[in-house]
């Protein structure tokens, strides 16, 4: 490229600079700079303010020429061009010259939006771990596209044929945070969305969860599909369960499908919404171990105790609670509670 700039110097001025405008770029992208380099770059070689601005997540880059933040807010730009990827306008880059543009700043402006829609392909938008909430939507949604969703999940530093997880969250500490410690090493991305937190992550390591925070997890697929069992299995969740994984569930995933009336009017139901809140706690401790022993050990209580309180669980639900029939039975029944009261 420069031998070839030099042969075209001594027939045309325009030619040459143009050429030295491409391999300037071209030497940008072999050093695999970032949007915020890539504009500093830009305003450099303009010796005007260039920028830059996402639509899908409305980050704004701008750089005064010595490479230093643009001043004040942004005037209207003397030229500007569309960053165009697979089809589709995703962001605008411009000039803010004094006055109007001179010859090369088309070249340069074009030159600028393929570079930058080369590095939104490569690394993303941003590298924090919230995300915008609408990209998000889009990437997870059973309505659109799957055009719509690759998009989408380019945008959000994923490639769309990689698997992931995605988890439902429900937690009192930042979102940012809980993703951060359950995908430390990762591409991880986070967001709030209809009340509940979004985690999308290539893995998701369930046991870095925080206590007291409630997750489900959905199955690697479709990101719409995970998403779907990801809220299913947040359902699921308990004070002693308190991240479940759709995958773990398995036939006991359909009790989500029940509408709600039909658990409500189900009468081992209807018995266990009557049970006191220590008797509660004795059967769940019960039904998660399938041991008498066992749930005396959870609630630090003599196994004698545990067996006398048992008797009289199983006397008011009317189930005999030793028997493989009853436990299946009581287990149903507490799990539909659960779905009712999550």
């Amino acid at each position: 490229m420069e031998a070839l700039a030099v042969r075209l110097s001594g027939l045309d001025s325009y030619a040459e600079g143009a050429i030295r405008v491409v391999v300037f770029y071209d030497t940008l992208m072999r050093r695999r700079v970032d949007l915020p380099a890539l504009v500093r770059a830009s305003a450099g070689l303009a010796e005007c303010v260039a920028g830059i601005r996402i639509h899908g997540t409305g980050q704004v880059v701008r750089a005064a020429s010595d490479g230093g933040p643009a001043p004040g807010p942004a005037p209207p730009a003397s030229s500007a061009v569309p960053v165009i990827l697979d089809e589709e306008e995703i962001g605008t880059v411009w000039l803010e010259r004094p006055g109007p543009p001179i010859p090369l700043d088309e070249v340069l402006l074009d030159r600028l939006a393929i570079a930058a829609a080369a590095v939104l392909e490569r690394y993303g938008p941003a590298r924090t771990t919230m995300a915008d909430p609408a990209l998000v939507e889009l990437a997870i949604s059973a309505d659109g596209d799957q055009a719509a969703r690759a998009r989408a999940l380019r945008l959000l530093g994923f490639a769309a044929s990689s698997p992931f997880r995605v988890a439902a969250v429900r937690s009192a500490l930042p979102l940012d945070q809980v993703a951060g410690l359950v995908c430390p090493s990762r591409p991880v991305k986070a967001a709030p969305l209809d009340g509940v937190g979004v985690i999308l992550a290539g893995a998701i390591d369930a046991s870095r969860f925080p206590p007291d925070v409630r997750a489900g997890i959905g199955a690697a697929g479709s990101p719409d599909r995970s998403w779907r069992q990801a809220r299913t299995a947040l359902r699921f969740t308990a004070p002693r369960r308190p991240v479940v994984h759709h995958d773990d569930l398995g036939a006991v995933a359909l009790l989500a499908q029940i509408p709600p009336d039909a658990m409500r009017g189900n009468a081992d139901v209807a018995a266990i919404e009557r049970l006191s809140a220590e008797d509660l706690e004795t059967l769940d401790a019960y039904c998660a171990t399938g041991s008498l022993r066992r749930a005396a050990d959870i609630l630090h209580r003599h196994h004698s105790s545990i067996a006398r309180r048992l008797d009289h669980i199983g006397r008011t639900l009317a189930i005999d609670l030793t028997a493989p029939t009853g436990l299946t039975r009581v287990r149903l029944a507490l799990t539909a509670w659960h779905l009712l009261n999550n």
